[in-house]
Parts: structure tokens; C-alpha cells; sequence
């Protein structure tokens, strides 16, 4: 069998036989498209204060006090994003992948061509996944953009594998980021 990019049709059947789970249960009416399921933004944001001698040391696994601020936002509430910011969201909805299924997070291209991307570096989900997914919000544009919680921000497509993985991600002791709720900063060990 070859790995493939699910369609709109075989996402479907496999959310209707509950292989992919998303909850809240989304409309697919409405969120599924050619290839790929939408997902909306959390709650949740972690932003990052930087000082003139913040520095990160990913080796030694060092983090400076006080460099990451946790805030929560209400579903009025908005969070301004401006030029140069980064900071980590997740998404709204929890997603449960079986061991024969991998996801790639991508931004949508109508907020890309404002300059948000929802993923620096790690869009993989691995199969067998549990959770929320986290998203590295990094403005490029020139302008602030302004998010809503709820409001659609990235989109999920489904890669088949070849056969299932010989361990689900979170069966596996080593997975740092297993059954994650709302949105997590980085865990720094195995680097």
C-alpha cells in the first residue's frame, strides 16, 4: 500500500467509523474540505516576554523566569498579534489519531496571505496521537492581526502509512507531548 493524502470522502467515512475522533464533534458540512478537516483556535496562549538578557538553552534546558506569561481568553476576548510576535495557541478541539494514520497541521491561506503562520517547525502529528495540538503563532506580516477564540485558524490532513506504527505515540514512555490539553510549552528533554 502506498502513503497517501486522504480525500474529502475517505476523511469522512473514517470519521463516521469513528477512526478519527474530534471533539467537540465539528460540522463537517462546514469544516471538512478537498483534503483536509478546519479547526478552530483555543483558548488558551502562552506569550513570550522577551528581556535584553532572556536567553533560551535548550541543552542545558534552561529557561528564563518570568519569559513565559499564560493567559486564558473568554470567547468576547481577542488577542492582537503583532508583527514579530510569536506565541504558542492550541486548537479548540481535541483530536484522537489511530497507529495507521499521521495528520499535517497547516495554516489557512486566507489568513497566510495576512503573514499568520500557526506552525514554525513541527506541523507532524504522529499517529496514535491524544490531545490538543499546539500552534507556533509567529506574525510576518506588517500589520497586527487581531484572533478570536473559536474562529477558524489551521487545517488537518490525513497522511494513510504504509501499515500501522509498531507503537502509538502515546503508548510510547518517550512522547513528551502525549494527551496534551490546551496548549503546552516546550518540554526540553531528548534534545
Amino acid at each position: 500500500m502506498n502513503i497517501m493524502i486522504l480525500s474529502d470522502r475517505d476523511i469522512k467515512t473514517k470519521f463516521d467509523n469513528q477512526e478519527i475522533l474530534i471533539d467537540p464533534k465539528p460540522d463537517l458540512n462546514e469544516v471538512l474540505g478537498t483534503v483536509s478537516i478546519d479547526l478552530t483556535l483555543g483558548h488558551d496562549f502562552i506569550l513570550y516576554r522577551s528581556s535584553s538578557n532572556s536567553v533560551i538553552d535548550a541543552v542545558d534546558k534552561i529557561i528564563p523566569e518570568g519569559l513565559e506569561e499564560k493567559i486564558t481568553l473568554a470567547d468576547s476576548d481577542t488577542l492582537v498579534i503583532r508583527p514579530r510576535d510569536f506565541v504558542l495557541g492550541s486548537t479548540y478541539e481535541k483530536i484522537v489519531l489511530p497507529n495507521n494514520l499521521a495528520g499535517r497541521l497547516e495554516g489557512k491561506s486566507s489568513l497566510g496571505r495576512f503573514g499568520l503562520v500557526i506552525h514554525s517547525t513541527a506541523g507532524k502529528v504522529d499517529p496514535g496521537f491524544k490531545g490538543n495540538l499546539v500552534l507556533e503563532i509567529t506574525n510576518i506580516g506588517t500589520v497586527p492581526i487581531v484572533l478570536h477564540p473559536k474562529m477558524r485558524i489551521c487545517q488537518l490532513l490525513f497522511e494513510q502509512l504504509s501499515q500501522p506504527t509498531s507503537i502509538a505515540y502515546t503508548d510510547r514512555e518517550s512522547s513528551k507531548y502525549k494527551n496534551q490539553e490546551k496548549t503546552v510549552g516546550s518540554v526540553l528533554g531528548g534534545l
